[in-house]
């Protein structure tokens, strides 16, 4: 990313809102978004998701691991306005089991982008299934979107849920729907084999 291409950006978007800078409280305005852009909303592009990820060797008699209601906050890529949710990530380990605070790095990682919703689940899933190799993998992303709420429709409160699973998760419906019913259980975050 390039900040000062940024700070340019932005100071010329005020500028097409009619707002003006010397002498003002704009003057710095720029640079602070900017810098907000940089380090912390878009800060995924600085990392890499796979590598974010660390494992243990486990045996493949393991059960299922889910993890919940991982908080994140993304971008739209449409309108630049951001939207806030909940990630949940199951996995059935064949031979890695996952460090617990690298799966909520990876979703973060994928997170602080530009995003739809659709992909933000489709690239979490994609490395869980590169990195761990698991025998099934299954990601709900739950979020309420400003582009959403505050302009368009401004239906206050309303989510988007999306999917994706692989391996076991998609293909035994059993398997899937013992995982559904641990996510809607509710509860505490927790982690269960």
């Amino acid at each position: 990313m390039n900040r000062a291409r940024m700070e340019e950006g932005i100071r010329l978007f005020l500028e097409g809102v009619g707002e003006r800078f010397p002498g003002d409280d704009l003057e710095s305005s720029p640079a602070r978004v900017a810098q907000a852009w940089h380090d912390d909303l878009l800060a995924g592009y600085h990392l890499d998701p796979d590598g974010e990820m660390s494992w243990t060797r486990t045996s493949p008699e393991a059960g299922p691991v889910l993890v919940r209601d991982i908080a994140f906050s993304s971008v739209c890529v449409h309108h630049l306005l951001p939207f806030v949710g909940r990630a949940h990530v199951a996995y059935l380990p064949e031979r890695r089991l996952a460090g617990l605070s690298k799966i909520g790095r990876v979703v973060e990682a994928h997170a602080r982008r530009l995003q739809i919703q659709e992909r933000l689940t489709s690239e979490i899933l994609g490395t869980i299934e590169r990195t761990l190799e698991p025998g099934g993998a299954l990601v709900m992303v739950e979020a309420e979107h400003t582009c959403m709420t505050l302009r368009g429709a401004r239906k206050a409160g309303a989510r988007l849920t999306t999917l994706a699973s692989t391996g076991t998760f998609r293909e035994d419906p059993e398997a899937r729907a013992e995982v559904l019913r641990l996510l809607v259980a509710g509860g505490p975050s927790s982690l269960t084999r």
